[in-house]
């Protein structure tokens, strides 16, 4: 199980817009985030909540420039969090280990064979223009993971380097967010990993009915689900809650391991 920790260097990001938009304090988030343990840092330049305003490339890159190579350099691998692929050349260019693509490769048309000339693995995330009651969502989860699923292979990304995100909180109701959660299994068939990533949204508030700052415990409880049901990669704001939970989940998971051993000799 990994743990990617989230440095948003943008002025609107719905939960820390603004925070860490200083090179010296994004610097210092990751600093922090990495003493907590975290495998992953995923930094991104342009908030993707819903109504966030477009930022052209030249923008993204000038609120990056400053931070990712420092970043980069503190050795713990960095995902650039883009679905424009001349970010994502860029900061592969300068180290950048993994591009997290909220399109899923289906955004830019030149992004696949950014990542496939990077040599780089990619978080393909399924995305909706905008959420639909009637459909069924788990159908349009797989058609759209087969789509971009053909588009890393056509680029001649490799499956190994392909990574699975339901996109919660992305063109989905609140049911469809907590169905894909209860049935986040069903990706299995793909044959790929799979990152979730649900740190402090609009699905946690809406069943606690607390602020964005307060759903700690609600990401929690639903990052530990989806690693029941199959994620092992986690994208998380509070590294150290998730490291620790994470942590007695494993004891749980050794214990229940060693009893099938156990129980088949009797």
């Amino acid at each position: 199980m990994h743990v990617m920790g989230i440095l948003n260097v943008t002025p609107d990001s719905f939960s820390d817009g603004g925070r860490h938009a200083a090179a010296d304090a994004a610097l210092a988030h990751a600093k922090s985030m990495i003493a907590e343990d975290a495998d992953i840092i995923d930094i991104g330049a342009e908030s993707t909540r819903p109504g966030a305003a477009a930022v052209d490339a030249a923008e993204e890159w000038s609120r990056l420039e400053p931070v990712l190579a420092p970043v980069i350099a503190l050795g713990v691998p960095v995902s650039i969090d883009t679905y424009k692929a001349d970010i994502a050349r860029r900061a592969c260019v300068l180290g950048a280990a993994i591009v997290n693509d909220v399109w899923g490769l289906q955004k830019d048309p030149g992004m696949a064979d950014v990542v496939a000339a990077a040599g780089v693995p990619v978080v393909m995330m399924h995305n909706r223009v905008e959420a639909d009651a009637s459909i069924d969502i788990l159908a349009d989860m797989d058609r759209f993971f087969e789509r971009s699923m053909q588009l890393a292979d056509q680029a001649g990304i490799a499956r190994e380097r392909q990574i699975l995100d339901p996109g919660f909180g992305f063109g989905k109701t609140m049911d469809q967010n907590y169905l894909v959660l209860n049935r986040l299994d069903h990706l299995a068939r793909h044959g790929l990993p799979i990152l979730a990533g649900a740190s402090r949204k609009r699905m946690i508030g809406a069943v606690l009915d607390v602020p964005t700052d307060e759903r700690l415990f609600g990401s929690l409880a639903v990052h530990l689900l989806a690693a029941e049901r199959g994620a092992v990669i986690l994208r998380v704001h509070d590294v150290k809650a998730h490291v620790e939970a994470l942590a007695i989940q494993a004891a749980m998971r050794r214990e229940r391991a060693a009893l099938v051993p156990a129980e088949a000799g009797r």
